[in-house]
């Protein structure tokens, strides 16, 4: 009998649906304090992951989802940061 390998499966903190890890993108609060997009799925810090979808971070930021997540309150210049590198990440799919 083959073995059938695991997808790994992570849950978009914006619109709380499953989807395999690749296909999210990684927010990740690093060990410094701040809060970046992790292009790899590898950097080291606490991770949160969001469909490659901008309604998606913004149902995650009127839900607060981030900051529950992070356990820490995130400015309006991260999200605007994040908004502005999440269009670059989709424009290029």
């Amino acid at each position: 009998m083959p073995r059938v390998k695991k997808v790994p499966l992570r849950k978009c903190v914006g619109c709380q649906n499953m989807f395999e890890k690749r296909g999210l993108l990684r927010v990740v609060l690093t060990p410094e304090g701040s809060i970046e997009l992790d292009d790899t799925g590898k950097r080291n810090g606490r991770g949160a992951y969001l469909c490659r979808n901008a309604d998606c971070l913004k149902q995650a930021r009127k839900r607060k989802a981030l900051e529950r997540a992070f356990k820490q309150s995130i400015s309006s210049q991260v999200y605007e940061q994040l908004e502005q590198k999440l269009g670059t990440y989709v424009q290029k799919d």
